[in-house]
């Protein structure tokens, strides 16, 4: 089950999850960290297996659509469904249209495996292509 973590930010079980997220800087956790502090609408939940934070699903709901900004899982922990469960339980809670990330090279295979749509971006910085991500959730229940 997903518990709101956003009251508890500043723990570094938190900051260490947001080092995967981001670039693993200390200015760059912190600029995600304050992202969420300074913006009520940006929801930040974290699943536990046990007493451990294993991962975290940062988002905000912009009309019908989760722009998801951060998520992330403890290394030791990838490959066991904890992104893919975080994910669609978040979708099961917000009942949204749309699901929206933007992403890099690295990530695209994870989202695709969920049945996000991929599309490319270019390469937004140097040397780095982006993708935009989108699940379209009325889609898949007008299939079934």
């Amino acid at each position: 089950m997903l518990l709101n973590i956003k009251s508890y930010i500043r723990k570094p079980e938190v900051g260490e999850l947001f080092s995967y997220a981001v670039f693993p800087d200390d200015q760059s956790v912190e600029k995600a960290v304050q992202a969420y502090e300074s913006n009520e609408a940006w929801q930040l939940y974290g699943y536990e297996d046990g007493e451990l934070l294993v991962g975290m699903v940062g988002y905000e709901k912009v009309g019908n659509d989760i722009i998801l900004h951060h998520v992330s899982v403890i290394p030791e922990n990838r490959g066991l469904g904890y992104g893919r469960g975080m994910i669609l339980e978040m979708m099961s809670k917000e009942n949204p249209e749309r699901v929206i990330v933007e992403t890099d090279e690295e990530a695209v295979d994870f989202y695709r495996s969920i049945g996000f749509i991929v599309e490319s971006l270019g390469e937004l910085y140097p040397g780095t292509e982006r993708f935009r991500c989108v699940y379209e959730v009325e889609d898949e229940a007008e299939e079934m």
